[in-house]
């Protein structure tokens, strides 16, 4: 694969893990009450980052935003910090990646700096993408424990469709990073400069005096 069809490649999967982020971050489905227990399906529960939200069958929503930040549980304000830091690294990782495409001629016009600062910015999508990996998963283990110690009558809540865009994201961000730092071939290092040895010529010079004192000596 040529190298630009590799920067194209991971920038493009990159740039769309990092839209996937945003929309995880941004929705309100993160976990979803669970039916399996429950006898009145007519209303249903679902919570994101930012806040909490009931629907019933006739179609209508009502939300509400968390009040209290210090009030939250810890893995819900772990989960926040994890996912802003990820949105923040990618945004600069997108920005640094149209730097270095060499179909853009923004900036340096040297391969070798666009090279480094292609493989910049693929490493901070594999940062983005770690980072938001590890909040969706510490929040969807959070969940999954939550349901299965949950007292009899308590609701309980599934995972849900925001996780699994979370995670999809992710999982791009890293794989479009992976292939923007493997875009970038060092240039092979300049071989030693080889001196040239000048073999003594076989003729001998003849040696004339030029001073009486050197006639005198001969």
């Amino acid at each position: 694969m040529s190298v630009l069809a590799l920067q194209l490649s991971g920038f493009l999967a990159s740039f769309l893990g990092f839209i996937l982020q945003i929309v995880c971050t941004s929705s309100s489905n993160w976990k979803v009450s669970s039916m399996s227990e429950s006898v009145i399906t007519a209303t249903w529960m679902f919570e994101g980052l930012w806040m909490n939200c009931a629907a019933t069958s006739s179609g209508s929503i009502q939300c509400k935003w968390f009040s209290s930040v210090l009030g939250l549980e810890g893995y819900i304000q772990g989960t926040r910090a994890l996912m802003i830091l990820s949105l923040v690294v990618s945004l600069i990782g997108v920005i640094t990646a149209l730097f270095g495409m060499k179909c853009i001629t923004i900036g340096s016009s040297d391969e070798q700096t666009k090279g480094k600062m292609s493989v910049t910015s693929g490493t901070l999508f594999i940062v983005g993408g770690i980072c938001s990996l590890a909040a969706v998963s510490w929040y969807a283990a959070q969940v999954i424990q939550q349901f299965y110690s949950a007292i009899h009558g308590k609701s309980r809540y599934e995972l849900g469709s925001g996780l699994y865009i979370g995670w999809a994201g992710s999982v791009l961000a890293i794989l479009g990073g992976i292939f923007l730092c493997c875009s970038f071939k060092k240039s092979r290092k300049s071989s030693p400069r080889a001196y040239k040895y000048s073999a003594p010529s076989n003729e001998q010079k003849i040696y004339k005096p030029t001073s009486q004192a050197d006639k005198a000596y001969v």
